[in-house]
């Protein structure tokens, strides 16, 4: 399936898309409710999509939300693509996962804005392949990983280069308000039996910028997931992004920086586009 939190006559539900419309799901009253209700809440959402004789929503009748409005957390790989290391002179090779924390101020919604920081000179884009954890996992083996995974979803990883590399400040230059954009959708796991050789794109202003496969992986899924869940407690909705492909901004010759009036869209194969709009600080 394919799940979205949507908004219509100020209303927010959650729903299921069948044959291009979305099906709202009332029994849930959002997204980590269905989420922690498992495999049989899972089965109650089949049955309310087979059994609709509603019409549903097109998508342009609706405001799209992020699909989980507020993850306990947002956890994001970093050099975890070679392309994207190679295309770094600075990075060098993690010899074991790493990660930054995206905190819940940035998180948004597909079509918001992203608001260019009076604090930046570079505002740069990347397209993530990202997971929403299905269970607790705790010091998880590789081998369980996968069976703990709700389903996947895009993120956007926003960042603020002149912040993040001055100082090594990762933290402030990727946490800017609105500087991960997650959607439009989650699509389920069952949907997506091969995660790992999806196609990444991301455009600006219909320029294509990024175009990659995460088969170019660094560390694979249950590794990445795995590591975190030693360190700490993964909970239903968590929100886990794997690296993004070579191509981002700050890296191209010339660099080529986000700038108000832009339109960026990133996409990944077999979930969806996720577009958003740069507008100036005021």
């Amino acid at each position: 399936m394919k799940l979205y939190t949507f908004e219509v006559d100020h209303q927010v539900h959650i729903g299921a898309e069948r044959d291009g419309r979305l099906i709202a799901l009332p029994q849930f009253a959002d997204m980590l409710a269905l989420i922690r209700g498992g495999t049989a809440a899972l089965e109650s959402a089949h049955a309310t999509l087979n059994d609709a004789t509603q019409l549903g929503y097109t998508l342009d009748q609706v405001k799209l939300h992020p699909p989980i409005p507020q993850p306990g957390k947002v956890l994001c790989s970093g050099v975890n693509y070679h392309s994207h290391f190679l295309e770094n002179p600075n990075a060098k090779m993690p010899g074991e996962p790493f990660f930054f924390a995206k905190l819940p101020n940035a998180v948004t919604g597909p079509g918001q804005p992203i608001v260019h920081p009076k604090l930046t000179q570079q505002l740069d884009y990347e397209v993530e392949f990202a997971v929403v954890i299905g269970r607790t996992l705790h010091n998880v083996a590789e081998s369980e990983v996968m069976a703990g995974l709700f389903g996947y979803t895009v993120l956007h990883d926003v960042s603020a280069r002149d912040v993040q590399f001055k100082d090594n400040q990762i933290t402030l230059g990727k946490n800017f308000d609105g500087f991960a954009p997650i959607g439009p959708c989650i699509v389920t796991v069952d949907e997506i039996p091969h995660p790992e050789t999806l196609a990444l794109r991301s455009y600006v202003n219909g320029e294509l910028r990024q175009n990659g496969s995460n088969a170019d992986w660094v560390f694979t899924l249950p590794r990445l997931i795995s590591a975190l869940a030693a360190v700490m407690t993964l909970q239903p909705g968590d929100v886990i992004s794997t690296g993004t492909p070579a191509g981002v901004g700050a890296f191209r010759t010339p660099p080529a920086f986000l700038k108000a009036g832009d339109r960026v869209a990133v996409e990944v194969e077999s979930i969806g586009r996720l577009e958003n709009y740069i507008v100036a600080d005021t």
